[in-house]
């Protein structure tokens, strides 16, 4: 069996849990009746199970409105991701380019996007809820960090269509916006209510707290999603981590996976000092930021728990 990272001095469980839980998955299911992005009822009820339960131990303390709009936009990327941006994108990229563009007007204008497509009607549903609820600048931060993870699914369809062979390097700078963790993160200050000054946004232990973060939602999903992405693909090596790093080191996957599961751990040790650092009572961190940290820490843990779920059984 190939080794998966053990987080459990970094991030031990049981993970906090939001009691609203059942209430956001229900409100999937009905947000997917309004809006069919996903055609197989299997699928459906399993991106809806994984998506509630994730959002739900990614902001425990979050009312459920706040859960709803952050449900709703992760469940959105996940579906567009998995019936455009993977295996399709990779046969037209143009035609992904094409499609996402009308997505990348709210954060280029404020406008949202419309149509009677379903995707398109859907994102405009949870942004102007988002929007209602954001600050001005909130809702610049996360529409920004849409489009960079559509731009994100862009890069990886034409790097697909290329052969899906790029430096190790390359990809772990893409994978925070691919894997969304970036655009969860964005979603955290409206959902929970504060408001990162810019010097505490630029403080050197948040930026790098959110730096291991990404790295570690990245590898961790690449990690637990292998073997799924790899029976998708109809055998071929998919284009993750464990594939990329194996070429890079000449090494076979079983070999890369424990590669992977150290760096894994060894970033949670650096999510963890910093988290440790700004939440700490005796600290001179702001209430704001060490909100985010907190956020931050239940983010992450949230990623440490799909390592287990069914959606990646295959």
């Amino acid at each position: 069996m190939r080794r998966l990272p053990d987080l459990t001095d970094s991030f031990p469980g049981p993970f906090p849990v939001s009691p609203h839980a059942p209430h956001v998955q229900a409100q999937l299911e009905e947000w997917l009746t309004r809006y069919p992005l996903i055609g197989s009822e299997r699928a459906r009820h399993a991106l809806c199970d994984i998506t509630a339960h994730g959002i739900a131990r990614t902001f425990p303390t979050a009312d459920a409105a706040g859960l709803e709009i952050a449900a709703d936009l992760l469940l959105w990327l996940t579906a567009f991701d998995d019936a455009h941006a993977e295996q399709e994108g990779a046969r037209d990229p143009a035609a992904l380019v094409r499609r996402i563009a009308a997505f990348l007007r709210p954060g280029a204008d404020g406008e949202l996007p419309g149509g009677t497509d379903p995707f398109g009607a859907a994102l405009a549903d949870v942004l102007a809820r988002a929007r209602r609820r954001a600050a001005p600048e909130q809702y610049v931060r996360l529409t920004s960090a849409l489009r960079d993870s559509l731009y994100g699914l862009v890069w990886e369809a034409h790097e697909l269509a290329g052969g899906g062979r790029v430096e190790v390097a390359d990809y772990r700078a893409m994978r925070p916006h691919t894997v969304f963790v970036r655009t969860v993160v964005a979603t955290a200050e409206p959902v929970l209510g504060y408001t990162l000054t810019p010097d505490e946004r630029d403080a050197r232990p948040v930026r790098e707290l959110e730096s291991a973060v990404g790295d570690l939602a990245g590898w961790i999903n690449d990690l637990a999603s292998y073997e799924r992405e790899r029976k998708r693909s109809g055998g071929r090596d998919p284009f993750s981590l464990p594939a990329l790093l194996a070429a890079e080191h000449g090494c076979d996957v079983d070999k890369a996976f424990e590669m992977i599961a150290a760096m894994c751990e060894e970033e949670a040790r650096r999510a963890r000092a910093r988290i440790t650092e700004l939440t700490a009572p005796d600290s001179a961190s702001s209430t704001a930021t060490a909100t985010h940290a907190r956020a931050l820490e239940s983010i992450a843990a949230s990623y440490v728990w799909h390592i287990g779920h069914g959606r990646y059984g295959g």
